[in-house]
């Protein structure tokens, strides 16, 4: 796309949401240009926005909200709320989520990911145009559902991808891509099927935006920080969704020991079996401008726009608050020279 944007990850840990006005004001100075959110288990992705919206100019997005756990049109009506408070500045980023999200949190089924998402983004497109819905899909259908206040500006919407299948539905029907826990080596590939896809489609290739999630460690790195690194590799990369797309990347020779360890129920194996190459890849971590210049890797990879997750496992909430706050400022784009 040709601009390269540096984002905030939001909520930033440490900073309650009465804060994060306060806080954005100051990354928009810094030069930062959107705060996106995400959902895991803590707050959800659209109040956040809705809180920062009011009080700064930067552009939204959710990374993202799920296309399970939401019904078609509450999902819809949630957008069109925040898109209000922020009119022109509100990109919805949907996905599929993981199985523990979607089964044994919010007691759904994890069927048919690419479908769903493909289907939802089609459903939005007609609701957020106002039109009367009526809808049959694999995974869904709505039954004459019509916004009563379509939103005033358009609202981008972006797909969520891990492996092929969505990453083509991304560029087929997405107006965005949203990608994570890859390295900068790995976006090349990404990218490149996001892309075949779009001009597959007969869609401008290049007006696809990538955006990225990029984890960043902020602690110093000790072997205690090095341990609870490889602590949180083990909780993602053995989710079978990030399981499934790190074989597809390659690195099933890396990751097989603690793939076996985890699966035999050795947890202290499989945490020792994490290689120190893939840490240095998946986590953007070391003195500043070590950090910021990973993060260039990836915008010169091809991600459009970099989000930066701010991650500390220091104990005590205030000091992960302030070594938070201090990358803010140390990784802005002032900062970063973009």
């Amino acid at each position: 796309m040709g601009v390269k944007r540096l984002s905030l990850s939001v909520p930033l840990d440490g900073v309650t949401l009465r804060e994060h006005p306060e806080i954005c004001q100051e990354a928009e100075r810094l030069g930062y240009t959107d705060a996106w959110s995400y959902e895991v288990d803590a707050i959800d992705a659209f109040t956040p926005l809705a809180v920062i919206g009011l009080h700064t100019n930067l552009r939204l997005g959710t990374a993202i909200a799920n296309v399970y756990t939401r019904g078609p049109a509450t999902l819809a009506e949630t957008a069109a709320g925040v898109a209000e408070v922020a009119p022109g500045r509100f990109n919805l980023g949907i996905g599929s989520g993981s199985q523990p999200i979607v089964e044994l949190w919010n007691s759904g089924k994890f069927r048919k990911p690419a479908t769903r998402v493909r289907e939802m983004v089609l459903f939005l497109r007609k609701a957020f145009a106002g039109e009367r819905v009526v809808f049959e899909g694999e995974t869904f259908r709505v039954d004459g559902f019509r916004m009563s206040k379509p939103p005033s500006e358009p609202i981008p919407i972006h797909v969520a991808a891990l492996r092929e299948g969505m990453l083509r539905v991304a560029g087929e029907v997405g107006d965005g891509a949203i990608i994570n826990w890859l390295s900068a080596e790995d976006v090349r590939k990404s990218v490149g099927v996001v892309r075949e896809a779009a001009k597959a489609a007969g869609r401008n290739p290049d007006a696809v935006e990538i955006t990225a999630r990029l984890m960043v460690c902020v602690d110093p790195l000790t072997p205690e920080v090095g341990q609870l690194q490889r602590r949180h590799l083990n909780a993602y990369l053995n989710v079978p969704v990030y399981k499934e797309f790190h074989r597809w990347l390659g690195r099933e020779p890396l990751l097989s020991a603690m793939w076996s360890a985890w699966e035999s129920g050795d947890r202290k194996a499989a945490l020792a079996a994490v290689p120190d190459v893939v840490v240095a890849d998946l986590f953007v971590a070391g003195s500043a401008e070590e950090r910021n210049a990973h993060v260039g890797r990836y915008l010169e990879a091809g991600v459009d726009t970099a989000f930066l997750q701010f991650i500390s496992f220091d104990p005590d909430a205030a000091v992960r608050r302030e070594r938070v706050l201090r990358a803010m400022r140390e990784m802005s784009p002032k900062a970063a020279g973009l």
